[in-house]
């Protein structure tokens, strides 16, 4: 069933609007142009850290919400429970021990990205391993997310998978290679208002189209077993969602990707001053417990309503369920700002990965850092960077994926322990060197992958594994050697 005309219609134009809206931070660029490529890199690829703390706050929600989040989170509810909400828990704890441990480190020295506090910690050749481990995990992780984008659109229009990803990236490459990160971030404070507004909303028609309201939700869940089940205490580790993988599992996956993933860093780095940077971490913790509570009540609502009329054929991915109900049970003109949203959160991810891949590529490694001093060529280089990363990214939104978001927690959780484990091996031991971090950071990752393909263990508890193996290898072998030498 396709689209009825006004609400694609909404859909188009909305995209060109927050198009046209990025593209307006082209003439920022070239006002505040300066004479030298670090002046340069600091304006485009952090704002000129001029961006006000709730705005950050808005755009690292919007940055770390994708698609995949927004239809994928009311599938794990609609097949299960509520217990995923646990894994927030420990969002909330990471984002404190971030505030706590890893955040100074970024504030005590002119960084534009993560990896240059490695550089300064253990030098430049492991800063090349730290940004090549980001770029590889979150090139492929972003590739998932795209591809939730093309699941969306061919319900809504009947095109071809491959026609939808090309459409929404080129105009997010579009505005993301003009505006740099002042475009980023505030579509991203356009895009988050847009679709936080549409998934109230779909709560909403969803609570009023039930009959019998949240008795007959209570009745419903009650029958199908522990449909609104939040809270699961188990041991088992291979229990994807646990109170203890929740929190435990959860701080340590939020201390990776918010705490040495360039794409959130790189908003940390965007504030005025540390204070800033703390306030916009900590207060996008409560905004992501919100929206996630949101999200999985929608699914069990929808869970509902299908008992009344289906929306799901026999074989059909549950990721589908809520791009089905918003076509065809939303009245129309609401609809298309419905679906709106969803692009709003796709072309949001990706423009801040787009971001974060070409600062992370131009600034880490040394063939480009010092390759001109000059800022109109650094400038050049980095929107070449931009454009060159998205058409990676279109191309690995073309493959076929299992389950979106777990697949894409799954795809960042296999490195990032390691990457963890690095940042906080130079954060806690002084007696750890090069040598130790590296062999640290392989055996962290050869553990996990044994792990993910030897055991039944969630991937919740990769991030945790990964990150203590390279602590305790990595202080155990710089111990171990008498003097660092060359890697």
């Amino acid at each position: 069933m396709r689209v009825h005309p006004l609400d694609l219609t909404i859909v188009v134009a909305y995209l060109l609007g927050v198009t046209a809206l990025g593209m307006r931070f082209r003439r920022m660029q070239q006002a505040g142009a300066a004479a030298d490529s670090q002046a340069a890199g600091r304006e485009y690829f952090l704002g000129g850290r001029t961006a006000p703390w709730w705005a950050l706050a808005f755009s690292i929600v919007a940055t770390e919400t994708s698609t995949l989040t927004i239809i994928g989170a009311p599938a794990i509810s609609y097949a299960d429970n509520l217990t995923f909400i646990q894994l927030v828990f420990g969002y909330l704890l990471g984002r404190v021990l971030i505030v706590l441990f890893l955040l100074p480190g970024y504030f005590r020295g002119e960084f534009l990205t993560a990896y240059a506090l490695i550089e300064k910690r253990f030098g430049e050749k492991m800063r090349a391993v730290a940004a090549t481990t980001f770029l590889i995990t979150r090139a492929i992780a972003e590739g998932v997310r795209v591809s939730a984008i093309a699941l969306v659109v061919s319900v809504v229009l009947g095109t071809s998978e491959r026609l939808a990803v090309m459409m929404v990236i080129s105009l997010t490459i579009l505005y993301t290679f003009e505006g740099g990160m002042k475009a980023v971030i505030w579509t991203d404070v356009a895009q988050l208002l847009v679709y936080m507004t549409g998934s109230a909303i779909t709560l909403l028609v969803l609570f009023h189209r039930i009959p019998g309201g949240w008795s007959e939700v209570t009745q419903v869940a009650a029958a199908a077993g522990h449909k609104l089940q939040f809270l699961n205490f188990s041991w088992n580790l291979g229990t994807k969602y646990t109170f203890w993988s929740g929190v435990i599992g959860g701080s340590f996956l939020t201390m990776a990707t918010h705490g040495t993933d360039q794409t959130i860093v790189q908003r940390l780095l965007a504030a005025k001053s540390e204070r800033d940077s703390s306030r916009a971490l900590l207060t996008s913790g409560g905004i992501v417990l919100v929206q996630f509570t949101v999200f999985l009540l929608i699914g069990v609502l929808l869970f509902v309503f299908a008992q009344h009329s289906p929306l799901l054929a026999p074989g059909d991915r549950a990721d589908r369920i809520l791009p089905l109900f918003l076509v065809r049970e939303m009245p129309v003109g609401l609809a298309g700002l419905l679906l709106a949203s969803i692009m709003a959160v796709a072309m949001s991810n990706a423009s801040g990965s787009l971001n974060s891949l070409a600062a992370s590529s131009v600034l880490d490694f040394a063939k480009l850092r010092g390759r001109s001093t000059d800022a109109r060529q650094f400038l050049r280089v980095s929107r070449g960077m931009t454009l060159a990363w998205g058409l990676v990214l279109m191309g690995f939104g073309f493959v076929k994926w299992g389950p979106l978001l777990e697949t894409g927690l799954t795809v960042a959780s296999l490195p990032f322990g390691s990457l963890l484990g690095l940042f906080l091996l130079g954060t806690f031991d002084r007696a750890a060197n090069a040598r130790g971090a590296f062999v640290g950071m392989f055996a962290g990752l050869v553990v996990v992958l044994s792990v993910f393909q030897f055991t039944k263990a969630a991937y919740t508890w990769y991030f945790l594994i990964g990150a203590c193996v390279t602590f305790f290898v990595g202080s155990l072998v710089s111990r171990m050697a008498r003097k660092e030498s060359p890697l």
